[in-house]
């Protein structure tokens, strides 16, 4: 596609760019289209949504809508900093110039690879923007280290998808078809609108999650497509929905067997895509033959008839398809759930077909070559990584370190001692991914050398760096986007430099710098726009100039791959797994001790699992949710923004808080056995009585930025009440979204602040096995009899 306005023009003495978003700033990488409006100076004078962008078509968000305040803003950070290891909590940061940066690293990085390994330093990478491409090649491809992630407990971030994806569908991450990939879209001539869409754990409108652009539910609302919401709180989507599953938070397989319990025994599902297509139904059939919506009623609170016209509607409207968000990554039970949940669409036959579930091949573009760094780790070194291989082989076959081990041995030093941290745009003590973060923030404390790179300065750097680099926003630097990751990329878009970025560079430029001083070899090319055209002509014969001009590439779509041979590496039809067809009973769960089939589990803290944590913690506490004018915890210190979302808030049923005593608008305290944290109360019919919502992210820029405040980053940080090392057997997936809390009121803020100097760990929250203390699978003549 070519859009009909040239990339850069002069238009009524102003410099118009056009460009697409994908961070930093953050956002979940939608790739939006807009033009940048700059003066003759380069001065930014203000943005507009692009009406010939095929996905966003002129629509921003309030976050693009306030570039001006990012870009302009006092406290970005503009230029190299260092300052002494015993320092670190103190803002003496001494502003110094790239080569002396660069040197310092250069030289802390060598000693640390001399004196311990390159395994001894672990990269922290961010979410849902440039940098989840290019963090892992700055540890594996710079620094040589086989260890690095993003840091939720159970990676409970996007990867158990892709991961349950590849298992189950030897595909990449399937998702909803929204003509994405069609430059008349809806009207294009082979496609077609779903009849429902099943919203499971996803809020599109304010995430605009993993590449998908939100708004296009309302434009299939629009054209005649129905909503099935499974949620625990009532989203603006959920109050227009023909059925909403309002269930208890961490019971989605529960929800899920028991509509397969429906389509199956009902007869409900396709046949002759079953017969050609699926393998492991008969097995399925069985082990969800009694798992029926009153069985599902008591687990999940949602009513039998609910999720009976629920199932019956989703499996009799063909096509219909699903979206499956992060809370199914952020519970205990996540893959079981993820399992139901693709279970569901193939048995429907909903797979690959117009307006039913895409899929793509497993890896390709930037994706491909994220993977393909790890080569300059070696394979001595890579087998060191800190993954699990013992208690979770199955997330051992993956690429990165297990967060829950990495904490384990930055606390023992076993199997070896960690010796620097890296934050890729990465802010995890505030509260992102650290559960438990002051376990966190004590066992990077003893590192030899931190350093960051970022836009800001966040609580992470104040407290932990010794040297910061500053990275360009997206309007200040050239770039490639990719929705999706580079796996079921709709499209490849260009991000085009219109401001300049004065000191500032973007990751890929510092990933650049710093490989050509410590690996060249990994590093061959001269400018990022030479490694991009590289990564294009891997597929295309054109280079990013022309992406330039295209503005907006849709890449070539089929459905129906299986049948084509298009999904495996061999040219066969059906799907890139051990038997060739969507395993909805596992071939290769049972190498990992893993059940092939789905089950439900009690999370690790629940009304039944833990009785008497339940006696004194008496609400199911569910955190996460996405607000329109922030992304996990950037955003805190733009005007615009803040000022429609100016604190952190914990919804609360009216009726609940009328138990307590509490207001609209007071502070509540929210604690558990493992920590607490305060938020304002928002008193809504969103969540019910038994259930409350608490924001995630939170930190106050206007506050102390020195140690021990460190931007108020403790006092309504809600992942202190989130444990460790409860994760699924897979090792994947945390409860997050499922912990047990009780509330009350508070007079302000400061009530929960606490300080890291006085944390001292729990014995009985040492190292310790990952599922210690979790429940196991229970039975099934368990299930049934109960």
């Amino acid at each position: 596609m070519t859009m009909d306005k040239e990339w850069k023009v002069e238009e009524d003495d102003l410099i118009r760019t056009r460009t697409c978003g994908w961070s930093p700033p953050g956002c979940h990488p939608v790739g939006c289209g807009m033009f940048i409006y700059t003066d003759k100076d380069g001065k930014f004078v203000k943005v507009e949504g692009d009406p010939d962008h095929p996905i966003s078509q002129g629509r921003l968000c309030p976050r693009c809508l306030a570039m001006g305040e990012f870009l302009q803003h006092p406290d970005r950070i503009k230029y190299p900093m260092k300052r002494a290891k015993e320092d670190r909590g103190k803002d003496t940061w001494e502003r110094i110039s790239w080569d002396e940066a660069l040197d310092i690293l250069e030289t802390e990085v060598r000693k640390i690879w001399d004196t311990y390994g390159p395994e001894a330093i672990f990269l922290s990478k961010g979410t849902g923007r440039e940098a989840t491409e290019y963090a892992p090649p700055m540890a594996q491809a710079v620094f040589k280290t086989p260890n690095n992630a993003f840091m939720m407990s159970g990676a409970s971030c996007y990867g158990p998808r892709t991961v349950i994806g590849d298992f189950l569908l030897g595909a990449g991450y399937p998702e909803l078809d929204y003509a994405a990939f069609f430059p008349e879209r809806y009207e294009d001539p082979r496609y077609e609108v779903p009849k429902y869409i099943i919203l499971w754990g996803k809020s599109p409108l304010q995430s605009n999650p993993d590449g998908f652009y939100g708004h296009a539910i309302i434009d299939l609302m629009k054209l005649g497509s129905k909503l099935i919401v499974i949620d625990p709180r009532l989203t603006w989507l959920a109050s227009r929905a023909e059925y909403h599953l309002q269930l208890r938070p961490g019971t989605d397989a529960a929800i899920g067997l028991a509509m397969l319990n429906v389509i199956i025994g009902e007869d409900l599902y396709d046949h002759a895509f079953c017969e050609t297509w699926v393998f492991g139904l008969d097995e399925l059939a069985e082990r969800v033959k009694d798992t029926t919506p009153e069985w599902a009623e008591s687990i999940t609170w949602v009513p039998a008839d609910v999720i009976r016209g629920a199932a019956r509607a989703f499996a009799t409207n063909a096509p219909s398809s699903i979206m499956w968000g992060l809370a199914i990554d952020t519970q205990q039970n996540g893959a079981q759930a993820g399992q139901v949940l693709l279970s569901i669409g193939a048995i429907c036959g909903y797979m690959d077909v117009p307006g039913g579930i895409t899929l793509a091949l497993p890896s390709s573009f930037l994706g491909r070559w994220t993977y393909e760094t790890m080569q300059f780790v070696g394979k001595e070194t890579e087998k060191k990584r800190i993954d699990a291989k013992d208690d979770h082989p199955a997330y051992a076959t993956g690429p990165y370190a297990h967060p829950d081990s990495v904490l384990t041995t930055l606390e023992t030093e076993e199997p070896y001692a960690f010796h620097m941290f890296y934050f890729y745009a990465s802010n995890p003590i505030s509260p992102t991914c650290y559960a438990e973060p002051e376990r966190w923030y004590n066992g990077i404390m003893k590192m030899d050398f931190n350093a960051a790179q970022d836009c800001f300065m966040t609580p992470t750097i104040m407290g932990l760096c010794d040297l910061v680099l500053p990275v360009s926003f997206f309007p200040e630097h050239d770039g490639f986007v990719l929705p999706h990751f580079g796996r079921n990329t709709h499209f490849l878009g260009a991000m085009n430099a219109a401001v300049d970025p004065g000191e500032a560079k973007s990751d890929l430029e510092i990933d650049m710098l710093v490989g050509k001083r410590l690996n060249p070899e990994a590093w061959p090319w001269d400018s990022v726009e030479e490694f991009f055209d590289a990564q294009i002509h891997t597929q295309y014969d054109w280079g990013f100039n022309e992406l330039r001009e295209f503005g907006a590439f849709q890449q070539p779509f089929e459905y129906r791959k299986y049948e084509k041979g298009m999904l495996r590496p061999d040219g066969e039809p059906g799907f890139n797994t051990p038997t060739g067809l969507i395993e909805v009973s596992s071939s290769i769960y049972d190498d990992f001790g893993e059940d092939e089939l789905p089950y439900f589990m009690e999370p690790a803290m629940s009304p039944y699992s833990t009785p008497d944590l339940y006696e004194e913690y008496p609400l199911v506490l569910t955190t996460g949710g996405r607000s329109f004018v922030s992304f996990h915890s950037e955003h805190r210190q733009i005007p615009s923004l803040r000022s429609l979302h100016p604190d952190p808030l914990v919804t609360i049923n009216p009726k609940t808080a009328e138990e307590y005593g509490i207001k609209d608008g007071d502070f509540v305290c929210i604690e558990n056995m493992l920590g607490k944290c305060v938020e304002r109360a928002r008193v809504s019919n969103e969540v019910p009585e038994r259930v409350i919502h608490a924001e995630h992210g939170w930190w106050y820029p206007e506050d102390d930025p020195e140690y021990p405040d460190l931007y108020g980053v403790w006092k309504s940080n809600i992942n202190r009440l989130i444990p460790m090392y409860k994760v699924g057997k897979t090792g994947y997936g945390a409860p997050y979204k499922n912990v047990l809390a009780k509330i009350y009121k508070v007079d302000d803020l400061d009530a929960a602040k606490g300080l890291p100097e006085s944390y001292v760990p729990r014995e009985s929250r040492g190292p310790e096995s990952m599922t210690a203390g979790a429940p196991q699978p229970m039975s099934y003549e368990a299930i049934h009899r109960d």
